[in-house]
């Protein structure tokens, strides 16, 4: 098939340090070429990519320190997307709600995967008054604030399989929390526990500017006043995989509706379990018991901790492979293409090949 992947600009594909959209986009591309796809992404210009890219900005923007306002670029990108929208297809968005006024003519053959929450009031009118675009969500506790739209379906995310290694004996007793300084996040949670539990916490996480006067006033004293917590801020895809492989568990005592929580699959790639809190997509990641422990209060979280040596690594990490792999989600998503009601039928060429050597075919 001929597909368009539309990105978000705030980072690349994929980022250097944090950027939850702009991975999962480029998991997703890589993996359709991989199999065989002609792909065109529309992302910043520095995204790093098999596929056909075309260069909406310069470089990701929220690392452009001359760029203040991220819409004018989508709306130049969004005019490209449509210029060219018969050389695709599919159209598959994770810019949210943007395009929709401008894919109207040709929407039966758009796919628009939202990536954020949507228990906000001002969405409801919004979604209503375009119910023929075909939506996908990434939890099916993301989608119901919104009940009554066109859901084509669910798509967890996922990884590629070897993109973080399998630790079946992490080298550090420490506890890791991995994300963003936010109030939503709940860090001063995880300060907590680890003081409870009387182990090490180490912190990777990005200070948005939004965030940072919730830094200042509330996390960095308790990280100041708790000798056990080190902040080490953002780190890339490379130092994930000691800084995950090696932790005991990871504690996610988020405290809003998560869409989904990337962060959790990339502790289970690991083979490391685990401890949330019972919100958004939490059940739906974290099979409680197996690839860790569901919990509600601090107290349960600490009690959890305790009960680590219960859990099998390698059962975290062969769930994860049955369950959130990057193959797994683009075999999704092409199931869902081929089901639009626009989508143009014939034939695609895959560039593998078979075991006799021959060029593979396939009907789209």
């Amino acid at each position: 098939m001929k597909i368009a992947q539309v990105a978000p600009l705030a980072e690349r594909c994929p980022p250097r340090l944090y950027g939850g959209t702009e991975r999962i986009v480029s998991y997703l591309t890589e993996e359709l070429v991989r199999q065989g796809h002609d792909v065109t992404l529309f992302a910043s210009g520095d995204s790093r990519t098999a596929s056909r890219l075309v260069r909406c900005s310069d470089m990701a923007l929220r690392l452009n320190p001359a760029v203040k306002d991220h819409l004018p670029y989508h709306l130049v990108m969004l005019d490209e997307v449509r210029r060219r929208a018969d050389d695709f297809d599919v159209i598959h968005f994770h810019i949210d709600l943007l395009h929709f006024p401008m894919v109207r003519d040709f929407a039966d053959r758009t796919l628009t995967t939202l990536h954020g929450r949507l228990d906000l009031p001002d969405l409801k009118p919004f979604y209503a008054a375009f119910r023929e675009l075909p939506l996908v969500s990434i939890s099916d506790s993301q989608r119901r604030p919104l009940p009554a739209v066109n859901w084509a379906a669910t798509v967890p995310h996922g990884l590629p399989g070897d993109l973080l290694p399998f630790a079946p004996r992490p080298k550090g007793d420490y506890l890791a929390f991995l994300g963003r300084i936010s109030p939503e996040k709940r860090p001063d949670r995880a300060i907590d526990i680890a003081a409870r539990a009387g182990l090490p916490l180490k912190i990777a996480a990005k200070i948005d500017k939004v965030d940072r006067a919730y830094w200042d006033i509330a996390i960095a004293p308790l990280v100041a006043r708790h000798g056990n917590v080190e902040f080490v801020g953002e780190i890339n895809d490379a130092q994930k995989a000691d800084f995950l492989g090696n932790a005991r568990a990871l504690l996610f005592p988020i405290d809003w509706p998560e869409p989904f929580g990337l962060v959790m699959i990339e502790a289970m790639a690991c083979g490391t379990p685990v401890i949330a809190w019972n919100c958004g997509s939490v059940p739906e990641v974290v099979d409680d018991g197996i690839t860790g422990f569901i919990v509600g209060s601090e107290s349960e979280a600490v009690a959890s901790v305790r009960r680590l040596d219960m859990l099998d690594r390698r059962e975290v990490r062969r769930t994860f492979e049955r369950r959130f792999t990057a193959r797994r989600m683009a075999d999704d998503y092409l199931s869902i293409y081929r089901a639009l009601p626009g989508v143009r039928r014939g034939v695609t060429r895959f560039r593998g090949a078979g075991r006799d050597g021959l060029t593979l075919m396939a009907v789209a």
